[in-house]
């Protein structure tokens, strides 16, 4: 029987790109457990558009 776990998945999205202008979005999917990171999650992804590391935040 299968685990009813708290892990959910969040989407993340890049925050220098909607300043720069540029047309297109970066964003991924990932999980987090909300037990353990209950506040929304940042993390540094690569910007496939931009070409670089940026800091990418949980939406929604």
């Amino acid at each position: 029987m299968a685990k009813k776990g708290s892990r959910i998945q969040v989407i993340m999205e890049c925050t220098e790109h909607k300043t720069s202008g540029m047309p297109g979005t970066s964003r991924y999917i990932t999980t987090k457990n909300k037990k353990n990171t209950p506040e929304r999650l940042e993390l540094k992804k690569y910007n496939r558009i931009l070409k670089k590391k940026t800091v990418h935040k949980e939406i929604k």
